[in-house]
């Protein structure tokens, strides 16, 4: 049986927070556009990358003690680049396959949506990768 790992909580100079960063200011500047796809697409990272940096809950979480004021504060897991790269590739995978079964339901709009959504998170991929 092997040592359970200890989980890495986030510090200030995370990979996640730079990340999140980045996307918020592409975020301001999608919305000063108007460019929805895009405020779309960014909104849906921050939130994915938040829900990856999210502790299992645990079964003190359920304790009746826990109550009160900061009871809902929890250190957030600390991302590294592999984290945030993994997270990023789900979520254009999700797209590409969700575009597949558009295209298979002859929904040729929709799925040509979601490549454009696929190919603006590759384009973070990319980002990341530098």
């Amino acid at each position: 049986m092997q040592p359970l790992k200890e989980p890495k909580f986030a510090m200030s100079d995370d990979v996640a927070g730079a990340m999140k960063a980045r996307l918020r200011q592409d975020l301001r500047a999608a919305i000063k556009d108007k460019r929805a796809v895009e405020v779309k697409v960014i909104r849906t990272l921050v939130a994915a990358i938040d829900n990856a940096e999210a502790p299992a809950k645990s079964a003190e979480w359920n304790s009746p003690l826990r109550a009160g004021c900061g009871s809902t504060e929890v250190e957030r897991l600390l991302l590294n680049d592999a984290d945030i790269r993994n997270v990023l590739l789900a979520e254009m995978r999700e797209r590409e396959h969700a575009a597949v079964e558009m295209d298979r339901l002859e929904l040729t709009d929709r799925a040509d949506d979601l490549r454009t959504q696929a190919c603006l998170i590759a384009r973070y991929i990319e980002r990341q990768a530098i």
